[in-house]
């Protein structure tokens, strides 16, 4: 089935990028803000992959420990990110979050736009050393 692309109504499209913008961001502005101590950056991702590599200074909060709210800041704007641009666990999480009080966005495509972006990446080697910094190109 095509999608067919016809005229929307002015008013309902400033309305919705509107409402994007407040709870949306991209990796490059996201990177611009990084070091503002009101924000949290927040990994969904499961535990082994934030391990091989996650954008500086994230916690990571897997689905198995959303429950916990654990890194999560009522005083900050929590910036949540998944996979990529096809992935939900973000939005998800920024549903499950947000019903509990927390303030939101959500870091469009994901890690993969992270690397994308050639932006800094943060990794732990292995369980018990320190992360490392590099810059990835994809």
């Amino acid at each position: 089935m095509a999608t067919t692309l016809k005229k929307n109504d002015p008013q309902k499209a400033k309305e919705y990028f509107v409402d994007k913008m407040a709870f949306t961001t991209g990796p490059v502005e996201l990177a611009r803000n990084l070091k503002q101590e009101d924000i949290v950056v927040v990994d969904v991702r499961e535990a082994d992959d934030f391990k091989k590599g996650h954008i500086p200074g994230a916690i990571n909060l897997p689905h198995d420990l959303w429950h916990t709210g654990e890194g999560l800041r009522k005083d900050a704007l929590n910036v949540l990110y998944c996979y990529s641009h096809v992935c939900h666990l973000a939005a998800t999480a920024a549903v499950e979050f947000a019903s509990k009080g927390y303030s939101v966005m959500e870091m469009d495509g994901g890690f993969e736009a992270w690397k994308e972006n050639d932006l800094e990446i943060e990794s732990d080697i292995s369980p018990g050393q320190r992360a490392t910094r590099t810059t990835v190109s994809v």
